[in-house]
């Protein structure tokens, strides 16, 4: 029996067992299978060989993956929101390699990657669906694609497939001290109460992974399926948003309802509606933050700036500056919302803030 029929048998294994707290224990261990078994099948070793076009340099300061199925118009919003040219077509499948493209906003390079279209059971390797997916785990923000005129299965759908490949949308990294050892037995701590995974849940499944000793620590309650990500190891968490494009064709009533979802955004490329909106959600939602530097006795530089990720220190400036600037630095000099009072003398620790100015100073 091959590794898809498998996968198949403890799906319908799963969909058919009720779900309570008698089966709790029986479902974890089918769960764990399951992961197992898709990381088999997508093991790299084994997997296709990668298609044209889709080894793509990562570039600019943030990556946004375009995931969807065929003709939803990620091409035209390429073409709209770029300088870049995407094929757009009326029929499906006419984009068939990755194609990446720019936005400029706010000081900003934003690399924009126009996937090809997926289709249902990409997971398992159909059309390009794995060679996409791979593509979308190397993007900082994902932004999936939907059709406004038709049902709402497709966000479901396309969700399901990401998930089966260990792609965790809008999700944090579950709070688990997890360590394999190489001796010892597993030792296992809790410190709250788990309402669905047991210590004995908990051996099982690391055994199945031919994990033997290993040291446990969950500081939250999570799920068997949390618990499964953890020991694995190799799971992406991905913040995403939901872009309905081709609001033209449907009422305002749906308008409504559609924009009032979380992390949503309405829009129609055809008739260039709300696009202006579309690309500061995707800033907001890639938490970047713009500081500038000054030199001693010199005006800040207002015209360039350095682009850097929301929790940054001034560590991770002086790498953005140059990277021989930590071994040099004695002090920085901040001025802005995260210092208390301007100037504020500060170390390599401190978390900048958006607009902040900055002034190293390098030991003589």
């Amino acid at each position: 029996m091959g590794i898809l029929e498998k996968i198949a048998d403890i799906e319908k294994e799963i969909s058919k067992t009720q779900k309570n707290k008698a089966t709790e224990y029986h479902l974890g261990l089918l769960k764990a299978k399951l992961a197992k078994y898709r990381v088999q099948l997508l093991d790299p070793g084994k997997a296709a060989v990668k298609g044209e076009g889709f080894d793509v340099m990562k570039s600019g300061d943030a990556r946004v993956a375009l995931i969807g199925f065929p003709s939803v118009g990620k091409s035209t919003l390429l073409n709209k929101l770029t300088n870049t040219h995407s094929e757009a077509c009326a029929y499906e499948f006419t984009t068939l390699t990755c194609i990446p493209g720019k936005i400029e906003y706010n000081g900003a390079n934003i690399q924009l990657l126009d996937l090809p279209g997926i289709i249902e059971g990409a997971a398992q390797g159909k059309g390009r669906g794995r060679q996409v997916i791979a593509v979308a785990r190397t993007a900082d923000l994902i932004m999936i694609m939907l059709d406004a005129t038709k049902s709402a299965s497709q966000k479901e759908l396309l969700e399901a497939e990401l998930e089966a490949v260990g792609i965790r949308l809008n999700t944090q990294r579950p709070n688990v001290y997890f360590k394999i050892k190489t001796g010892g037995g597993i030792s296992f701590n809790a410190t709250c109460k788990l309402t669905t995974l047991t210590e004995k849940m908990v051996y099982h499944i690391l055994h199945d992974y031919k994990i033997f000793n290993a040291e446990v620590l969950i500081r939250e309650d999570i799920t068997v399926d949390e618990f499964i990500d953890v020991v694995l190891g190799n799971r992406k968490y991905i913040d995403a948003i939901y872009c309905y494009n081709k609001i033209d064709s449907i009422t305002i009533e749906q308008i409504d309802e559609l924009a009032r979802t979380p992390r949503t955004v309405v829009m129609s490329c055809e008739m260039d509606l709300n696009l202006d909106f579309l690309v500061e959600t995707i800033w907001k939602n890639l938490n970047l933050l713009r500081v500038y530097t000054k030199k001693r006795g010199e005006y800040p530089d207002f015209e360039g700036g350095l682009i850097i990720r929301a929790g940054s220190t001034i560590e991770h400036v002086c790498h953005a500056i140059h990277r021989s600037l930590v071994a040099e630095f004695k002090y920085a000099l901040v001025w802005g919302r995260s210092a208390k009072h301007n100037p504020q003398r500060v170390g390599l620790s401190h978390l900048v803030d958006n607009d902040d100015v900055i002034q190293v100073v390098k030991r003589r």
